[in-house]
């Protein structure tokens, strides 16, 4: 009887998790919308790309009401518990009854027109040091659902290029990917046409869902292109 409670349990905290996080993405890429219309200068670098979307919106008191974010809260370049993982954008859920374990992870990367199908290009790196830092375990997935955001920093066919790094996963870092579901389009956020999902094996074979925000920056930088 008690395993099944716990398996009933899960499965009510898998589909809570799902749930949640959709409404998480919906915020991010709310807070992206706004970065894109108010026209934010950005240096064409990782960190200050992630600092202006945390500081100026996902973590603006007067933003995150409008985003529907006000239960959560993000912090930047978190350390890991466990692991000796430094996460780019930790999410935490305001709730008293919430396990302090029970929080979320977003990798960030940038990506461009470069080398798209080898292994030092920007979609390589994708791979490498993101989606290998949670099949590694580097990375906590405790609720089993985390996601990433690529900075588009160059103009380009972002459907495109989600099937460059698929290719890539199961061709040139099939190991790094452990890919069970490759990356495909979702359609639940409204009026964003860029944001997807995979399924993984972690290096334990748990499995863990990855979702992909695709936010084009190109229109907002301010510098020359970092090359790779």
């Amino acid at each position: 009887m008690t395993d099944k409670l716990d398996a009933r349990g899960f499965i009510h905290n898998a589909k809570t998790y799902k749930a949640e996080f959709k409404r998480l993405l919906c915020g991010v890429v709310y807070c992206y919308k706004m970065m894109i219309k108010e026209n934010a200068e950005l240096i064409n670098d990782e960190n200050d790309i992630r600092d202006k979307l945390i500081i100026e919106y996902l973590n603006n008191d007067d933003v995150r009401p409008l985003a529907g974010l006000m239960e959560f809260t993000f912090n930047k370049e978190v350390d890991e518990y466990k692991t000796k993982g430094r996460t780019d954008i930790k999410i935490e859920i305001r709730n008293p009854f919430r396990s302090t374990a029970a929080y979320y992870i977003f990798e960030c990367k940038r990506l461009n027109k470069i080398n798209t199908l080898g292994i030092s290009g920007l979609n390589a790196k994708y791979i490498k040091e993101g989606i290998y830092r949670f099949v590694s375990k580097l990375y906590s997935t405790n609720c089993k659902i985390n996601a990433m955001i690529g900075f588009i920093v160059e103009e380009m066919d972002i459907h495109s290029n989600i099937k460059n790094i698929n290719v890539l996963s199961k061709t040139k870092f099939i190991e790094e990917a452990k890919i069970i579901q490759e990356i495909c389009k979702e359609n639940f956020i409204h009026d964003f046409d860029f944001h997807y999902k995979s399924i993984h094996n972690d290096c334990d074979n748990n499995e863990f869902t990855l979702y992909h925000l695709m936010f084009d920056m190109s229109g907002l930088l301010v510098m020359e292109e970092k090359r790779v």
